[in-house]
């Protein structure tokens, strides 16, 4: 059966589009592309027509010397407003490797898309379309792309922030081992076994792995697999809508992925999202964590 997009249907503030729907949509005035590749020299180099670039790490810096927190409102309003952003106006987010990003380790890995959807969700956006496939199967399908950078207007962006969608420490600490709780680890298991670059090896004691990439086509890290074949590796780990599911990873990107899939493509009720995730656990030095394969 056809897709009918944006998917899914409902009241949802994130959903998906297809490279199709968007080249039909492509010259509609209520209709912000944001083009979030890592690099700003692949954007420069190519991008959809009429795409605003946005760089994804203007989103978050160091707290009392933690790194990788969201900034304050007030910062993200005037980045928001600089964009053209509009919470009311559609706003379609894409990405790509890129060929300037493949010259940087750890760059263009796909997930620009899904941190920039969430964040745009989390301070107050009400209306975000996840490009599925992003830029690399736009092009594979033989699609328009410019130099031309689009001349916008900026906006009045007022934040609006929506704490629920997130769970801090304490409240983390106190809910993570309940029954109704899963705990997941997004990242490869060679970081959740015990390869780290953080100060402890292995992860958060019940943590569950469930890679963000796995979820994705092997060839392209921006489209989703086939929702069937999604559910079915959910149903592998047991992570059932009546439990809350807590995403994380290791400093809340790679778990926006799961977050948007869980919350919003597959409509569980109870999503959350640990921001400070193995970062935050590990700068606690009371804190302890579990290496191998096994959550305890």
């Amino acid at each position: 059966m056809a897709i009918a997009y944006p998917y899914p249907p409902g009241d949802g503030k994130v959903k998906w589009v297809s490279t199709d729907w968007l080249n039909e949509h492509l010259d509609e005035e209520k209709l912000l592309i944001l083009d979030v590749q890592p690099n700003i020299h692949d954007y420069i180099s190519e991008h959809i027509p009429g795409a605003v670039y946005m760089d994804e790490g203007f989103l978050r810096v160091s707290l009392r010397g933690r790194p990788g927190v969201f900034a304050p409102k007030e910062s993200l309003q005037i980045i928001f407003s600089r964009e053209s952003l509009d919470p009311d106006v559609p706003v379609v987010v894409y990405t790509a490797p890129g060929s300037f990003s493949r010259c940087t380790a750890g760059m263009g890995d796909g997930l620009e898309q899904t941190m920039i959807s969430y964040s745009l969700a989390r301070f107050g956006h009400d209306n975000v379309l996840v490009l599925d496939g992003g830029l690399q199967k736009w092009k594979a399908e033989g699609k328009e792309v410019t130099r031309v950078f689009p001349d916008k207007e900026g906006s009045n962006y007022r934040v609006q922030v929506r704490d629920e969608y997130a769970v801090g420490y304490e409240e983390f600490k106190n809910i993570k081992d309940r029954d109704d709780v899963v705990l997941l680890d997004a990242r490869p298991p060679k970081f959740y076994e015990g390869e780290s670059p953080w100060s402890k090896p292995g992860h958060i004691p019940g943590a569950v792995n469930f890679p963000w990439r796995g979820l994705m086509d092997k060839d392209n890290p921006t489209l989703l697999k086939p929702e069937g074949e999604i559910r079915a590796v959910i149903e592998e780990r047991n992570i059932t809508p009546d439990k809350t599911v807590i995403c994380s990873c290791g400093t809340g990107r790679e778990a926006t992925n799961e977050f948007l899939l869980f919350k919003w493509r597959l409509g569980y009720p109870k999503v959350r999202l640990y921001e400070g995730s193995y970062t935050e656990w590990t700068s606690h030095p009371e804190n302890p964590t579990v290496v191998g394969k096994n959550p305890r």
